[in-house]
């Protein structure tokens, strides 16, 4: 069809919900159990594509927090939640998937998982639970704008000038992370022409590149409850904690995806963003000294080396005693006072210099998005265009790792589609 031709679908529906991740469908989920005409478009060939890599695939769904300890993993805006929360919990979330053939299960007794360890379990269930209710879903679809008449909703024009009537609209278009899967940031620019505001994006959940080349040297190894904070006097109370995996230019695992979503913008202020990081479970330079003494008092003769492999992996070791000039063969007490309090201060903080990241091909979530000002938290609609809904990621509220975005997409998207 060509685009100078317009074409408006003779039918008008209660709602018209725009993407098909977890907030989306569960949008259309909710509508259509309370009897509305729904339909979803996606943009991409087929639903859910985001969702299907949620998590390595695995698709940890929530977890089991009760909800004012979940909120306040969302820093000062989570209050927000509260009426989503209260719309669907967690235990409530667990029900709804049992409801439609998922049995979920919490093998850490806190992260929450469909027993088949598979996002394609959910994936199959919602859609067959849309198809249950008559939800229309067109795939193929991509939203270029939103219609009103500047007080209310009207429906929304895709790219190839179809004209779709509905009375609401659910916007579940999510952030920019993964473009590969869809995630252009499309529901900005929807939003930002009918007036809403837009807060500057960041990638999050994501790698970290470093300055310090020691770290490629290291990668055979996780290193467990390691906690980092920004060595910043403006921002040293940034801070997070958990495993760390070093890649051969920088830092993953869970606790540089949760502290990139505090990293990244303070990248886009300055060039680089000096972090400390303690690889020692906590211990602090006293204790280590008093570790390192009862060692010795059982046996005189160990080396520095085999002292630190108590605390720390060899290699890991090995780049500590090179940093801080430290012979790694010979005994802690032939060092020099200054070369063994260098190396025992970097036992407990260690420098590492944050340069960059890769941007959004890499981040599984956003940071930033639609103004929750502007969003009545009681019901996700706007507060600009009557009809207009807002669920998931689009908005400017982010979680860390753990079933934390998740809930929260399908909290929204049940609260969204009651149309209140």
């Amino acid at each position: 069809m060509s685009n100078s031709k317009r074409e408006t679908i003779d039918k008008t529906y209660d709602l018209i919900v725009v993407g098909s991740g977890a907030a989306g469908m569960m949008a259309a989920i909710v509508a259509a159990r309370n009897g509305k005409s729904v339909l979803l478009l996606e943009k991409l060939s087929k639903i859910a594509s985001k969702l299907k890599a949620t998590g390595g695939g695995r698709c940890n769904l929530t977890n089991t927090l009760d909800n004012e300890i979940f909120m306040s993993h969302f820093g000062r805006d989570g209050r927000f939640m509260t009426p989503a929360l209260n719309a669907l919990n967690h235990k409530q979330l667990i029900s709804f998937f049992k409801e439609i053939g998922v049995d979920t299960h919490a093998p850490d007794g806190h992260r929450v998982f469909p027993v088949t360890h598979n996002s394609s379990t959910i994936i199959s269930a919602m859609l067959q639970e849309m198809q249950n209710l008559g939800v229309e879903v067109l795939c193929s679809q991509k939203v270029e704008s939103l219609e009103h008449d500047g007080s209310k909703i009207k429906g929304v024009r895709t790219d190839n000038n179809t004209l779709f009537l509905a009375s609401n609209v659910v916007l579940a278009t999510g952030g920019k992370g993964y473009p590969t899967l869809g995630a252009e940031g499309d529901g900005y620019e929807l939003s930002k022409a009918v007036g809403h505001k837009v807060t500057d994006v960041f990638p999050a959940m994501m790698p970290l590149k470093v300055k310090e080349k020691w770290v490629a040297n290291c990668r055979a190894d996780t290193i467990a409850k390691v906690a980092m904070h920004v060595d910043m006097k403006k921002y040293k109370k940034l801070q997070a904690k958990g495993d760390l995996i070093f890649t051969k230019d920088g830092i993953r695992g869970p606790v540089v995806l949760d502290f990139s979503r505090e990293i990244t913008p303070l990248l886009s202020k300055f060039d680089e963003v000096p972090l400390l990081a303690n690889f020692t479970k906590g211990m602090n330079e006293e204790e280590i000294r008093l570790h390192f003494k009862k060692l010795l008092e059982k046996d005189p003769h160990q080396t520095v080396l085999e002292l630190m492999k108590t605390l720390l992996p060899e290699a890991l070791s090995l780049e500590l005693c090179r940093s801080a000039e430290a012979n790694p063969t010979l005994g802690l007490t032939k060092l020099s006072g200054q070369v063994r309090d260098k190396l025992i201060s970097l036992l407990a903080w260690t420098p590492l210099t944050v340069n960059g990241h890769d941007g959004f091909k890499m981040a599984m979530i956003t940071r930033g998005g639609i103004s929750l000002k502007e969003i009545d938290p009681n019901t996700m609609q706007s507060k600009k265009l009557k009809g207009l809904y807002f669920c998931g990621e689009v908005m400017n509220l982010d979680g860390p790792c753990g079933g934390y975005n998740l809930q929260w997409s399908f909290s929204s998207g049940c609260l969204a589609g009651k149309l209140q």
